[in-house]
Parts: structure tokens; sequence; C-alpha cells
């Protein structure tokens, strides 16, 4: 190889087209071959006596000048234009008669930015050429390899000799590195500085260049800088065994940009459904340093096809996102077969943040996931089970902005969308605005001191305003979805304050006023000529105006249970939260019409005309209602099992133990019941916060009658107990390793799974060269094998349990009761096993299960997954190298779900 690798950068793209792999193959390997400069010797200068100086009488003008006689013999030319720096452990002899200078053991020598180390090196002064080699240890052991450095750029080749005046040079057994690639060539050939040869090469990704698990053998290159790169026969080996995969010949331009557009090589697949495929087939546009675009496809033999847009932006300091289109036009069979069937699903995905730096007073966020609701359960290139189990799809698009005033005001503009992909109904909001000004406190004095009732006084103003849709998945975005949108406002004016009673007990009383506008109302009458009821939409602006009151009241009780400092227990404290709160809001029938329901007209039905509104209707009835709550903390005080420890350890205990219920004085025991049901609820945490419990519970106070409806009397009085346990919940959670935190799937939960892998790993089918690990980290070639008994296993789980009671009509039955546990493990250093599964005891069956194992073969990577069951049953085999430059080389095989 030669001496000196260009300045040249290349950058790692997100998708290596073939022609992209090979051409920075190709070109790597040259980077090695660019010119040294000259080296010269130290001492070796030649020197000119100064010429005699005769003074010559100019007739003309009678004066006397000087001049200097010209040497009739040339002058010698300088060898050296530097002064150059040597040194050597055992010896440096300047050999005059050879004109040699010989460095032996250690040798160094630096000559501008040159610097050349290496066992021996030998300066031909007279031939203006510099030797540089090998020697041998005293076991004989070839040992202190050239390492030639020039400015930034290093080779380590067997031997090397460049000359100065011709600048050829020959590099034998360079070894170096460009980016991910790893470059052996038995010899360059430096012609001149614009054309060199390169003769057995080979280029790998692997850790060690001389003893590589593969790599690419080329024995005739051809390189222009700056212009193209021809190569001969190109030829992947692996494991020292030659393979058929080969060019016979290429030819490549050469581009000095950070990333090249080029060609992605589709894979071949084939279902039983759906034919032969070509999948994952494209082109990359490398459009600009901020932003590029890859288009890929697919296509069957029966038709079906696919298209994806993918492209990531960004700008330093400011933004970045990226956005993913994809368009499916999917057929099962064939036409006239009794199975055939044809639907077209898309799903559109965006993401955006902005640097809070480049503004800090507004900013601008994307989060989008939209598109079919069967997307991610037939999706020929997703195999996300946790999104195909998820039953919904959101999306929200924001701008928040600050106006730094007195006081200070906010807005907000915001788009959101909510799709359930089981009844299909989709739920949007283009768009929402919110508006608000900061609280004001009128009564407060020049020494702004906030204390006491009226001090506390203050009132706020806020604004919210939508354009709602509802919508299902066949009208999204046609005209009849805006001809049945609702546009509202809503003015909000809350006042409030708070003071303290008697010293330990808070007090807090707010009043709110609201104004609603519409711009859509109904109207409801008989249609005699239709025998019904007909609703018509009345266009036009119209308001409605409530109020309401409320006042809340509560304090913090502290007791503490001591049981002594010898004891291993120590004390136990209880926090309890009582509160109680009463609201009111009375009646707005006046916005209250009726309508007959027949054609007699006797029978009438009150309604009124904003009901389907997008902020709701006003209420009819008084709501008179006063809440209890209680809310209680359990801490512990133990004793560290840490002797040198001298404070005690706290423990919680119980995080929270809620108690809530409400009385309603205007309820009339039919329609509304005086007492709402008492709602418990609790959770805490073991095993340094590990697991986490969550139960809770709803007790009922009334009686059932025979039908199962509830009843003005109380379950005491009907023969029963206090209270009636309607239903009740326990969730537990437990996330364990001894290899640290493990890492959330974030590209899961962003297409609608989960962030842990219960329901198995999300895998991108147009790109498997990732691990299905969250927590694999790439090889670095230092694997510490241990014995077999002495050795760490890492390891991870996750553990879900799912209990639900239902009572509700005197059904007194566990309707779920379901386990599920997912697993990782290193079974070996290089091998990888996880299973996610679980079981349903109510159903008695086996939920999803998904085995998962991988290969770590140095620079390549081996995976395979297997879903066995139900009707996402699927299989997936992955072989390829890990680099991203060679993603073309793979061989990926699945098989076609029962979907």
């Amino acid at each position: 190889m030669t001496c000196q690798k260009t300045s040249h950068t290349f950058t790692k793209i997100a998708f290596k087209p073939l022609h992209t792999n090979l051409f920075n193959i190709v070109l790597l390997s040259f980077f090695l071959t660019l010119g040294c400069g000259k080296l010269y010797s130290q001492d070796i200068k030649t020197k000119k006596k100064p010429l005699p100086t005769v003074k010559q009488t100019d007739k003309t003008k009678n004066t006397t000048v000087d001049t200097v006689k010209v040497d009739s013999i040339k002058p010698t030319k300088t060898f050296l234009d530097g002064k150059v720096k040597y040194k050597a452990k055992d010896y440096a002899k300047i050999d005059q008669k050879k004109k040699l200078i010989t460095l032996y053991n250690e040798a160094e020598l630096y000559y501008k930015d040159v610097e050349l180390k290496s066992g021996i090196i030998v300066l031909d002064y007279e031939k203006d050429e510099v030797y540089a080699g090998r020697i041998k240890d005293s076991a004989g052991v070839l040992t202190q390899y050239p390492n030639f450095k020039q400015g930034s750029s290093e080779v380590q080749p067997d031997s090397i000799r460049f000359n100065f005046k011709t600048k050829k040079a020959l590099i034998y057994n360079s070894r170096t590195e460009q980016g991910e690639f790893k470059i052996k060539a038995a010899v360059t050939k430096k012609e001149n500085d614009s054309v060199y040869f390169l003769k057995g090469a080979r280029f790998t990704t692997s850790t060690d260049v001389d003893n590589p698990e593969y790599y690419f053998q080329t024995n005739k290159v051809k390189f222009i800088p700056g212009k193209k790169v021809v190569t001969g026969l190109t030829n992947m080996v692996i494991a020292d065994v030659p393979t058929p995969i080969a060019l016979p010949f290429a030819y490549f331009p050469m581009s000095e940009e950070k990333s090249i557009s080029g060609i992605i090589i589709p894979s071949y697949n084939d279902s039983n459904t759906r034919g032969f495929s070509l999948q994952n087939g494209g082109y990359y546009f490398a459009l600009s340093d901020n932003y590029d675009l890859t288009v890929l496809g697919d296509y069957y033999t029966n038709g079906s096809y696919a298209m994806r847009f993918e492209s990531a932006y960004a700008t330093r300091y400011k933004y970045r996102g990226n956005i993913n289109v994809r368009f499916e036009n999917l057929i099962s069979s064939e036409r006239g077969y009794p199975d055939y069937s044809k639907q077209s699903i898309y799903n559109i995905q965006w993401s955006h943040s902005k640097d809070t730096k480049s503004n800090p007073n507004s900013t601008f966020s994307a989060s989008v996931n939209m598109g079919s609701s069967k997307y991610f359960k037939q999706s020929i290139n997703q195999a996300n089970v946790g999104s195909n189990l998820n039953n919904t799809l959101s999306s929200s698009i924001s701008y928040n902005k600050t106006f730094n005033t007195i006081p200070q005001a906010r807005i907000s503009l915001t788009a959101t969308h909510s799709q359930n992909t089981q009844t299909e109904v989709i739920n949007m909001t283009l768009p929402s605005l919110q508006a608000s000004i900061d609280r004001v406190y009128p009564f407060v004095g020049k020494d702004g001191v906030k204390k006491g009732f009226i001090k506390n006084i203050n009132l706020q103003y806020n604004l919210s305003g939508k354009n709602s849709f509802v919508t299902t998945d066949s009208l999204f975005f046609k005209p009849q979805m805006f001809k049945d949108a609702q546009i509202g406002m809503q003015h909000t004016i809350p006042i409030s304050t708070n003071f303290k009673i008697f010293k330990y007990f808070s007090a807090g009383a707010s009043t709110n006023y609201q104004e609603t506008w519409v711009t859509k109302t109904i109207n409801k009458n008989y249609d005699a000529n239709q025998s019904q009821v007909v609703t018509t939409t009345v266009n036009g602006f119209d308001a409605f105006r409530t109020y309401n009151f409320s006042t809340n009241l509560g304090t913090t009780i502290y007791g503490t249970f001591n049981f002594g400092e010898d004891k291993k227990i120590q004390s136990i404290r209880h926090v309890m939260r009582p509160s109680i709160t009463y609201a009111y809001t009375p009646s707005f029938e006046k916005y209250y019409n009726t309508y007959a329901v027949d054609a007699s007209g006797r029978i009438t039905t009150e309604y009124t005309r904003f009901e389907g509104g997008v902020f709701g209707a006003p209420g009819k009835a008084n709501s008179n209602i006063v809440g209890f709550a209680l809310s209680n903390t359990f801490e512990a005080k133990v004793r560290d099992s840490d002797s040198t420890k001298t404070e005690p350890k706290k423990i919680m205990l119980l995080n929270n133990l809620n108690f809530s219920t409400s009385y309603n004085f205007d309820a009339d025991g039919k329609q509304t019941l005086a007492w709402q049901p008492l709602l418990v609820s609790g959770g805490t945490q073991f095993f340094d916060n590990k697991m986490n419990v969550n139960f809770g519970a709803v007790l009922d106070p009334y009686a059932i009658d025979n039908s199962g409806a509830k009843i003005d009397k109380f379950n005491i009085d009907n023969g029963g107990s206090l209270f009636r346990m309607t239903s009740a919940n326990l969730t537990l959670n437990y996330s364990f390793s001894n290899k640290g935190q493990k890492e959330e799937n974030k590209q899961s939960e962003r297409n609608g799974g989960r962030k842990d892998d219960l329901f198995g790993t999300n895998t991108d089918l147009n790109d498997s060269r990732n691990s299905q690990f969250a927590n694999d980290k790439e090889d670095k070639g230092e694997d510490v094998i241990t014995e077999f008994f002495n050795s760490k296993l890492p390891w991870d789980m996750t553990l879900a349990y799912s209990l639900t009671y239902s009572n509700v009509n005197r059904e007194n039955k566990i309707s779920n009761n379901s386990i599920m546990i997912s697993a990782n493990m290193d079974i070996t250093p290089k091998w990888k096993g996880g299973v996610s599964t679980g079981y349903d005891f109510v159903q008695k069956g086996v939920t999803f299960t998904q085995f998962r194992f991988e290969r770590d073969l140095l620079s390549w990577r081996m995976a395979f997954n297997w879903t066995p069951l139900g009707p996402n049953s699927n299989w997936n085999f992955f072989i390829g190298i890990k680099s991203g430059v060679l993603s073309d080389i793979k061989w990926n095989k699945r098989s076609t779900s029962n979907r």
C-alpha cells in the first residue's frame, strides 16, 4: 500500500446501495497510495563560495559601478530543504562511500510532516530513496513493522520503498483502517501523482485484518484520484474459502461527497398466498448533508406491491426528525378463487423535535402514527405483534408560544388524532387552540405578600377552540368528513382563593364561568310524513353560558409507632391526608326544549339544541355534591444490615392507599342514587423498586334486584354485607436483570406497540441487521471466556400478572387471570436466546408466544425468531454483515403469517 491516505471522509448512512459499497471498498484501498512528499538527509548540504567583486568604470557616465563575475560552473543542487531528525536504539550509521544512512532497532526518522518508524530504515541520499522494513527478535520472529505517518494519514506495511525524484513508491503488505474497513494489500505501486495500481488487495470489516472471518479479494485495480476507480475480478472469501459471489469488473466514478446515491438491491422471497417476490429494493438519494430520501418497493407475482418513502433530516442547533410513508396494495390468492381478496393499506409516521436552544419561547414537535387500522395486522413488512394487538393509534402535532408580557400569556396550536383499530373510528382535531393568561392577584399589595382569603383571590382567562371530526377509515379526508365537522370555542374564567383555618386546615374556594360558542345546533320534531322524529342540523352561531361553585377543606395527620431502637423495625410512620369537597352546579333547563314523539303530540321529550357539540351540552339537573377522600402512606424505619451505618434505613411499605366517595343531595332515588360507590386503590414497590404492585376495588353500598339493576336500598338492609364488591383488580410488574437496566424498544412504541417485549420484539423487515436484544452492544473483539462453573450468564426478565374480579350482577367470577413473561439470556458469549410467552388461567390456554435466537459471528450476525401459535404465527431468519456499508450482503428468509 502507499504511505498516505487521502483526507476524504465518508459518513455511515442508513441504506448503503451495492455500488456504493464496492466503491467505498476499492476507494479505501487506494487512500493509502497518495504521495508522501520528499524526505531528506540531515547533514548533506553543498556550500557555495562567494564570488569576487570587481569594480568597473562606466565611460558614459564616468562613474564606478560594482559588477559580479558570472561563474561558468553550475552550483550543485541542494538535496535538503529541511532538517532531518533521526534516532535508533542500536545504531545510526552513515556510509559516505555508499551514500547511505542506516538506522537499526526502534528506528525513527522525522522530516517536515513525515514520521517513519520501523525496525530498520535505510536512506539512500544518492538515489533519493528511502527503505523501511521489519527485523527479527531473539526468537527469530519478525517484529517492528514500519509505521509511516504524514499529517493525519497512517499506514503499517511489511516494508516500504519510495523514490523522491520519480515520486514512485512500492509498499508491501500494508495494513490500515478507513472508516469501518480494515484493508491489507500485497503490493501497492504509485506510478505518479495521478495513477496508482494495487495488487493482491483484501478489505473487510473484521477486527483482525490478518486473519479475518471473511474478506473481499481483488488483484487488479487502477485508481485515478478524484476521477475514477477501475477494478478487475472481485471475489468474496469466507474462512479463506472463495465463494461464487463475484463481479468480473467494475468502474466507479470518484466523488468527495460524504454520502452517495445509488441502487439498493432487493431480496428474494416467496409466499403461499402471493407468489414469488422481490422485496426491499429501491434507490437511496443523498440529497444534501441535511436530509436524504430512501425509496423502497416490493413486488409479488400475483400483482401485490408495496412502496415506502423514508427520509431523515436535521439542522444542527435547530431541529431534527424523520418521515416514513408506507403504502401496500395487497392481493391474496388469484382472481376467481373464493379466497381472493384485494385491499390497500397505508401508514404515515412523522417524528420532529426542535432544539430548545434555538428559541426558548417557542416549541414545535410532532409525533404522528396514522393510517389504515389494519396496517400493522396485515403489513408484509412489519412483524410487530405489540402493534397488532394494540387497539389505538395516536398522533399529535403542536406549536407553543410564550409571550413575555405582564401577566405572561401563552398560546398553543395542536392537531390531534386518535384511531381505534378495532372499530375503525377516528377522532381528530384540526386544529385545537389553547390560549391562557397567567393568574392575576388583584388584591395583593405592593409588598407582594399573598396571605389570607382576600389577598389570595386570583383570576385567570383561558380560551379553547376546536375544529373536531369524527369519521371512519373509509371516509378519512373525504368531503363527508369535513361536512360533519364540529367547530366551537369556549371561554373560561376561573376565580379562586385559598387560606388557612385554625392553623392546621387548608381551605380553598373557587367559582368558574364558562361561555361556549358553536357554529352548529340541532332541531328535533316529529315528521308526520315519515312517521318518525327527524333531527335536522341548524347552521349558524349560537352560545350557552354555565357556571359552578366549589370549595374544599383538608389537612395532614402524622402518626408514628415506635418499637425501639434495638428492634429490627424501629418505627412505622403513617401519614393521612383527609379532605372534603363541596361542588354545586345549577340546572340550565332554559337551554332545553321539547318535541313530540308520536303523531298525537301528547307524549313529549326534552332535548337541548346543543347536543353533540364539540364541548358537550349544558346540564339540566342540579348537581349538589359533597365528596370525601382519604389518602394514606406507610413508611418504616429499619436497622441497616450494614453495621457501619449509623442511621436507620427508610422503607416504603405503601406508596398510597386511597378511599373516595361522594353524596348527592339532589338525588331522586330513582335515576340518581345519593351515595356513589366507594373507590379503593393502592400501590407499592418491592425489591429496590423493581416490582410494582397496584390494586383497586369498587364497593357499592346499594343492593340490586333480580334483574341486576341497583335499587334505592342499602345492601346491608337487604340481608347482605355493608358493601357489595362489584369489581376488583390486581396488577403486578417485575423487571429484574443481572446486567444493568434494560433498554426499552422505542421503535416498537412508536409503531403503537409496547416499550417492553412482552409481546415480542418489533421486527422491521426492511432492515434486520439490528439486534433483537435491546442491551446488545457491538463486539469489540475482547471476549472474556471463563471456566464454565465460574462464568456469569447475563440475563433479564420482565414479568406481568393481571387478576380481575367481577360481581356486577352476582356473577362472582374471575374474569381475567393471566401471567406474561419475557426473558433474554446470553447462553454463551456468542449465543443469545429469548422467549416471550404467557398463560391465561381463565381461558386455559397459552397466550402470545415468541422464541428468538441470535448468533454473533464477529463481523456477521445470524438471527432467528419464531411465533408458533395463533393468527400471527410466522418465522424469520437472517444472516448478514453487521456493517452498514455492506448492508446488501445478507440472506433473509421468512414465512408469511396467517393474517
